[in-house]
């Protein structure tokens, strides 16, 4: 069984937010091990810079260590993957391309996001992966 998955930023993010729910039962099965998160440089810049917008700060019931700790508990359990092809899927937002690029190189089969119409209508199509969102992985 091929467990690798690549979690979008807006998964971690609500982790963050919420004591409870889909999103922090998703980092937590990755922290136990039943799925294999991968990471790579522009999904870990993108985690760190959205964690410290003030908007999320203030919605977040955790201080910036626990945070920080979260993250690194999350980047330790991951696998880090070098991306040396750019597939540019051409997705509607520009900026999730680098998601779907980091699941191809790492060869993921899912995708976990909150935001599954950010990313279809893909130019590039990837029959084995799949776009989840957590509710939908963990059911």
């Amino acid at each position: 069984m091929n467990n690798r998955i690549v979690i979008d930023t807006n998964v971690f993010i609500g982790s963050l937010i919420s004591p409870k729910g889909a999103n922090r039962e998703m980092i937590r099965l990755c922290l136990l091990g039943e799925y294999q998160p991968l990471m790579g440089n522009a999904l870990f810049a993108e985690y760190e810079a959205v964690m410290e917008r003030q908007e999320i700060i203030d919605k977040c019931r955790l201080d910036r260590d626990e945070r920080e700790h979260l993250l690194n508990a999350l980047v330790s359990a991951s696998e880090w993957v070098e991306i040396y092809y750019s597939w540019r899927p051409n997705l509607r937002d520009e900026g999730d391309n680098h998601v779907v690029e980091l699941a191809i190189a790492g060869n993921a089969k899912i995708v976990v996001t909150n935001n599954t119409k950010d990313f279809q209508r893909s130019e590039l199509i990837f029959p084995d992966l799949e776009i989840l969102t957590p509710i939908q992985l963990i059911n």
